[in-house]
């Protein structure tokens, strides 16, 4: 028994999209390809259900890239607020061994 025509990946894409457009049927779609229905059933399965994925996968949460640029305003918004602290600590401790200063209210 011979093995079944390997069908390249865009190929297959052009192949599901004509029969979602209903340009051809599947049984046309075999026969033109040299493939079984089955397979090009297949193909049309996976390829809607990639679609699915992708779609809900888009409206799921931040990307991992979002995630970081938030991880890392976090972690600059804490330092810049030790910092501030740090500041007030400074100018207290100089206001009393050197009296107020001038911009101090």
């Amino acid at each position: 028994m011979a093995r079944p025509p390997v069908v390249p990946a865009e190929k297959k894409v052009r192949i599901v999209l004509s029969v979602l457009a209903g340009e051809v049927s599947i049984a046309e779609a075999a026969r033109r390809e040299r493939v079984s229905e089955t397979s090009i059933g297949k193909c049309k399965a996976e390829f809607l259900e990639a679609g699915k994925t992708a779609l809900t996968a888009g409206r799921s949460g931040p990307t991992s890239r979002e995630a970081q640029l938030e991880a890392e305003v976090d972690d600059l918004t804490r330092a810049l607020g030790e910092a501030a602290v740090e500041l007030r600590v400074w100018k207290k401790s100089a206001e009393g061994r050197l009296g107020p200063s001038r911009t101090s209210r």
